[in-house]
């Protein structure tokens, strides 16, 4: 699996018009389910998540994580995340999961942070979605598990 996660101090997903999913301060995090992904894949990559340092202390250090601050998390499908895109002008998905494989993971990940973070908010699988946020530093990383 593959997160790309955002430190925000804003985020927001809308489908069809509507917003579905929306945060202040925290993450938003992109996720990729790739084939070989498991529920124990899953679970690793929501505690990488909730735990990798990418909020300052009172240094302005990145010392401080998503449940250290309990600030919130918006997640947001991306299969997009997992194409190959090593040659020629158009990407292949081959190193994505089959739908149903990440559908089923991507809550997985979702359970998984909900059971530590009071505020966990996602986008919706298999929608097109629009994605707003007010990138905070900007602090971009790229995780897998």
């Amino acid at each position: 699996m593959i997160a790309l996660i955002q430190r925000v101090s804003a985020a927001s997903v809308m489908v069809d018009g509507d917003i579905v999913g929306e945060i202040q301060r925290g993450l938003l995090t992109l996720l990729a389910v790739q084939p070989g992904d498991t529920q124990v894949t899953a679970a690793r990559l929501a505690e990488r998540v909730l735990t990798y340092r990418v909020f300052p202390d009172e240094n302005d250090r990145m010392n401080h994580s998503l449940v250290d601050q309990a600030f919130e998390l918006l997640a947001v499908p991306q299969f997009t995340l997992a194409a190959d895109t090593r040659k020629g002008t158009r990407a292949s998905f081959t190193r994505a999961a089959a739908p149903e494989l990440g559908s089923r993971l991507f809550k997985e990940f979702v359970d998984e942070c909900r059971k530590k973070l009071p505020t966990v908010e996602t986008g919706v699988f298999g929608a097109n979605m629009q994605v707003q946020l007010v990138n905070d530093g900007p602090v971009t990383f790229w995780l897998e598990a």
